[in-house]
């Protein structure tokens, strides 16, 4: 079973969505996408947790 998340599920106008095998490997896709498509160098404990609750499990 994979991971899935989407910026849409956090309440943002973006498209963005990623899939990954283990959450780890999703929080670093999410992580290089809020750097480069929405300019967070680093992403503040509000957020990250509104990450987390919006991971999904999927079969991919």
């Amino acid at each position: 079973m994979g991971k899935t998340f989407a910026c849409k599920d956090i309440g943002l106008s973006c498209s963005f969505k990623a899939k990954a095998k283990t959450e780890e490997e999703l929080m670093g896709k999410i992580a290089q996408h809020a750097s480069e498509a929405h300019n967070m160098q680093q992403i503040d404990a509000a957020t990250l947790s509104k990450v987390k609750a919006a991971i999904k499990s999927s079969f991919f």
